[in-house]
């Protein structure tokens, strides 16, 4: 069995960062550990073995969408079709194991969408038929850019009709190696002002479907086709739009 870790890794931010995005972790060392045992049980460091006590860390800012996660309805919307939308606490787990199909979109110009005929020619070319409850990865290469300040800006995104293609194939959870999983955030922003019209921003997030999504992967690169299974648990949170995931893929 072989295990690919499609997760970035959780680091504090480089500097620059914009605060809303930053990501900050306290280290602490096993001589501060030691204090905290002499202080907490009164043992001294001498009873412990090099005189160290635990090695701890406390994160003091993690934004629930600033490192790979799962999206929850709630995100999108407060209702869809009509009802509360489900926050990430009240999905369930069943969703979040399964197998995953990977589809090649590499040759996606960056603003240029992800359509119902790219999926369509790329399961094509894989010989393969989405089936309900496959967890479905689409592999950009943007992970390239993970960490450097114009990521949020790049990738081609998944349109909304191509959600709603996937969604009605009996997917629950998609993915993408890219900041979002719509075109990027300022190519959505300036069409949506030129056509003046609503359904232009964040159009496949706002597709008013009960669907998660995973933002932020890498190593898409690593994987088959398919012929593989995901795990991509999120973190119990309660009432939140999203939560952070360590995403991998298990190959027999």
């Amino acid at each position: 069995m072989k295990i690919i870790d499609l997760s970035s890794i959780i680091e504090p931010s480089p500097s620059g960062t914009p605060d809303f995005l930053k990501i900050d972790i306290q280290y602490h060392s096993h001589g501060d550990g030691a204090k905290q045992v002499e202080a907490l049980l009164k043992v001294p460091a001498h009873l412990m073995r090099n005189g160290e006590g635990w090695a701890t860390e406390t994160i003091t800012q993690l934004g629930t969408h600033d490192s790979t996660h799962v999206d929850a309805p709630w995100h999108y919307n407060s209702t869809i079709q009509g009802k509360p939308a489900p926050t990430i606490d009240e999905l369930p787990l069943e969703w979040f194991y399964g197998n995953g199909v990977k589809l090649d979109m590499t040759h996606k110009a960056e603003g240029d969408p992800v359509t119902s005929h790219d999926i369509e020619k790329e399961l094509k070319r894989i010989n393969y038929a989405i089936q309900p409850n496959d967890i479905v990865l689409m592999h950009t290469g943007m992970d390239k850019f993970y960490g450097q300040p114009d990521y949020i800006f790049r990738g081609c995104g998944v349109t909304y009709e191509a959600t709603v293609m996937l969604y009605n194939s009996g997917v629950h959870v998609m993915g993408i190696d890219a900041w979002g999983w719509d075109m990027p955030l300022n190519l959505q922003a300036q069409k949506a002002l030129q056509e003046n019209k609503p359904g232009i921003f964040w159009s496949a997030h706002q597709a008013d479907l009960v669907y998660s999504h995973m933002e932020r992967l890498v190593n898409l690169g690593l994987l088959p086709a398919k012929g593989f299974k995901v795990a991509c648990f999120p973190l119990n949170i309660k009432r939140a739009s999203a939560a952070p995931a360590r995403v991998v893929a298990i190959i027999e």
